[in-house]
């Protein structure tokens, strides 16, 4: 029985990159890349994690739009020209995709940007396709508590990608007219978070509860908010992270039970 193979261990995310300048998805880190305040770093156990949730996904190049308030255009690094935007290819690679797909797939390769229908809403393909275990979906969101330009807003969005194997793409919503909005492939785009399918089902989401006011406190609620907030507000030396130091202690708790 020792000698059985044991199953081979599936990832939950795969990460494919189809245009090979891309760079390639990294994982989010807790400092949300350098940007998170020191003091936040160090006792702000909420920002961390929530940073460190997911993947960085990066443009797969050197970028800018413009939009008048009706019309896009766009160019890339390299070039002077400003050129009308309406679906456009990553520079050079249908070539490389017609030449290496089977022949029923040629001609098929996905678009780098695409104008949408709706004034100052584009489409951008990050050059990769993601795949994930059995029951689990990616969101794709804005990068956790990093900084971004206000010049456009990534919309969120939930991609069942166990099932879809296909471009992953973002959305988004330009802000602001008659200036370059400049897209740099070395600074995350999106972030992109696993979760398994049963966190966003409808009969999940619609099972809460609503506690109309404070004369609804239960006494074991009290006793939590005491513990939570007022025994740590009047001992004689706060100590600082006291919600880190928990979370952390938790945390290695569960990890030595699984080993």
């Amino acid at each position: 029985m020792d000698n059985e193979p044991k199953p081979e261990k599936v990832p939950h995310v795969i990460f494919y990159r189809l245009i090979k300048s891309a760079r390639f998805p990294q994982r989010a880190d807790r400092s949300a890349a350098g940007s998170l305040p020191t003091r936040a770093f160090r006792y702000c156990e909420a920002a961390t994690t929530a940073a460190a949730f997911g993947y960085y996904v990066f443009p797969p190049l050197n970028f800018s739009l413009m939009w008048d308030g009706n019309d896009i255009s766009w160019t890339w690094e390299g070039v002077d020209e400003w050129y009308p935007l309406r679906s456009v290819q990553y520079p050079g690679f249908r070539d490389e995709f017609d030449s290496l797909a089977p022949p029923d797939i040629r001609e098929f390769s996905p678009p780098l940007l695409t104008a949408l229908q709706e004034p100052g809403l584009v489409q951008l393909w990050t050059g990769i396709i993601a795949r994930t275990a059995p029951d689990w979906s990616l969101l794709v969101r804005s990068p956790a508590n990093m900084p971004h330009s206000g010049q456009y807003e990534p919309f969120e969005g939930i991609i069942e990608s166990d099932q879809w194997f296909g471009p992953l793409i973002t959305n988004l919503r330009l802000t602001k007219t008659d200036r370059p909005i400049d897209f740099r492939a070395d600074y995350p785009l999106v972030q992109v978070q696993p979760i398994p399918r049963s966190v966003y089902d409808e009969s999940l989401l619609n099972d809460y509860v609503l506690v109309p006011d404070l004369a609804a406190f239960r006494p074991d609620e009290w006793q939590l908010y005491h513990e939570t907030v007022v025994r740590p507000h009047l001992a004689e030396h706060r100590p600082r992270g006291q919600y880190a130091a928990t979370v952390r202690k938790r945390r290695k708790a569960e990890l030595s039970q699984l080993e």
